[in-house]
């Protein structure tokens, strides 16, 4: 079964942080624990592409792409099911456990930032607005 899914996630930070925090290996299995990626292109700031094996085989991706004062995280899947992914629950979970790992990665770069205020680049702006 070839299996499909995008998902899109608008994060208020710099395109470099977020960079920083999808090209870390140590997210990846924190993120995908039964898939084991392979780096295909490692494009820095707008993002990675993965060649994926175990519960899936084929491609995950993503794309950083620079929007506003924030940064659109577009995640990407385009592979097929092993027996170990058994559609549709493995993947309603699967998506569910994605969009929970954004939220929180969202939830942790905007950590101080009042909604509808511009992002908070450096320590000394937290200091300001909040003072």
């Amino acid at each position: 079964m070839t299996v499909q899914v995008a998902d899109e996630t608008f994060i208020v930070a710099a395109p470099e942080v977020v960079a920083r925090e999808v090209g870390d290996p140590a997210r990846w299995r924190e993120w995908w624990p039964d898939l084991d990626l392979r780096v295909v292109r490692d494009r820095g700031v707008q993002g990675i592409e993965w060649a994926v094996t175990g519960a899936l085989t084929g491609r995950l991706e993503i794309w950083l792409e620079p929007v506003g004062d924030g940064v659109v995280v577009h995640h990407l899947v385009r592979a097929d099911a092993t027996s170990g992914a058994r559609p549709p629950r493995w993947w309603r979970r699967r998506t569910v456990a994605w969009k929970g790992h954004a939220h929180a990665l969202k939830d942790r770069l905007e950590a101080g930032r009042e909604p509808g205020t511009p992002r908070l680049d450096e320590p000394h702006d937290r200091d300001r607005r909040q003072g």
